[in-house]
């Protein structure tokens, strides 16, 4: 389990997307039907997207025996021919959603790269149907601590950082998310602690994340098109701080700076001088150190990867990893 797999973001829901409830499946699969009767039972749960996260998610709620349906307003979603295999008897349904499509679920597991502003999803949030993504599933389900890492750059570098570093310290560590293996795929009870790379699509949807510790490495203007405006992208980058019992804040960086109650313990990592909790740099002649306090860690050129941006990342990395026990 320890690692990180190659960096493949699972923000795999591109375009257009479409449901399904048990019923006649042979009609589900070979009709596009975007009639409200198909969705208007209660206690209805529905995945919204398919592709990696969507398979998670029903491998998720299968495991649990917990009924459900799928829609994807795609024709031809990745990952279509791997769900009828897995579920032959979960009805699917294939195109353009409609605005009252979704009114009658009890709840919708959204893929993240479905913004809510669709309008069947609003429509869906309005009728008071719950909101929710595979984060919320894993929150629920995870029994290890867990470290959780956003920002606009540096978050796949210093989540396998992290992994690596909860691996050599002897830990079972499981590492995903929006990196490589998706967040539900990476349950496991004999897990020591989970480390995730976090996207603002995933955090958008996030109710509650209760993380160990929690980090926004650094924020600047990205996936506008999809939030609609710089403070709604940074709102969503800051809900992976809802709950968590430490936080690491980059110095450098105020826009990282989290709203979290005085009694949360806070560890810093800056490129500037390091100090009490605070990695940062250490000049000594002829040699510049990664260092906490007045104590030099490493020198900044055993460091295998370059770039005054990887020194940060680096920082981060160790900050974390203090935060985290390692």
């Amino acid at each position: 389990m320890a690692g990180a797999a190659s960096h493949c973001a699972f923000l795999d829901y591109h375009g257009d997307a479409g449901a399904v409830w048990p019923g006649n499946t042979e009609t589900a699969l070979s009709e596009t039907r975007t009639d409200v009767s198909l969705i208007a039972s209660d206690n209805k749960r529905v995945i919204v997207g398919l592709g990696a996260t969507g398979l998670s998610v029903a491998r998720y709620l299968s495991s649990r025996g917990l009924p459900f349906a799928v829609a994807d307003s795609r024709e031809q979603p990745p990952g279509l021919d791997d769900f009828r295999q897995a579920y032959p008897d979960v009805e699917l349904q294939l195109g353009a959603f409609s605005d009252e499509q979704f009114t009658g679920a009890s709840e919708l597991l959204v893929n993240p790269g479905i913004p809510l502003s669709e309008p069947a999803i609003a429509a869906a949030a309005k009728a008071g149907v719950r909101i929710r993504g595979d984060i919320d599933c894993f929150h629920e389900a995870a029994k290890a601590p867990i470290v959780a890492i956003t920002g606009s750059n540096g978050k796949s570098t210093v989540t396998t950082l992290v992994g690596d570093m909860a691996d050599r310290a002897g830990l079972r560590v499981a590492v995903g998310g929006n990196l490589g293996t998706p967040a539900l795929d990476l349950l496991s009870d004999d897990c020591e602690l989970y480390v995730l790379e976090l996207s603002s699509f995933q955090l958008e949807r996030c109710q509650q994340l209760g993380a160990k510790v929690a980090t926004v490495l650094n924020v600047s203007a990205d996936h506008l098109d999809h939030h609609g405006s710089m403070l709604a992208y940074h709102q969503a980058k800051h809900r992976i701080f809802q709950g968590c019992k430490k936080v690491v804040i980059n110095a450098d960086d105020s826009l990282t700076q989290p709203l979290v109650p005085e009694d949360v313990e806070k560890w810093v990592f800056s490129l500037g001088r390091s100090d009490f909790r605070r990695f940062g740099l250490l000049e000594q002649p002829g040699q510049r150190y990664l260092a906490l306090a007045r104590e030099p860690l490493m020198s900044a050129d055993e460091l295998r990867i370059a770039g005054r941006h990887n020194l940060s990342n680096a920082l981060a990395a160790l900050a974390i990893g203090a935060a985290a026990d390692l």
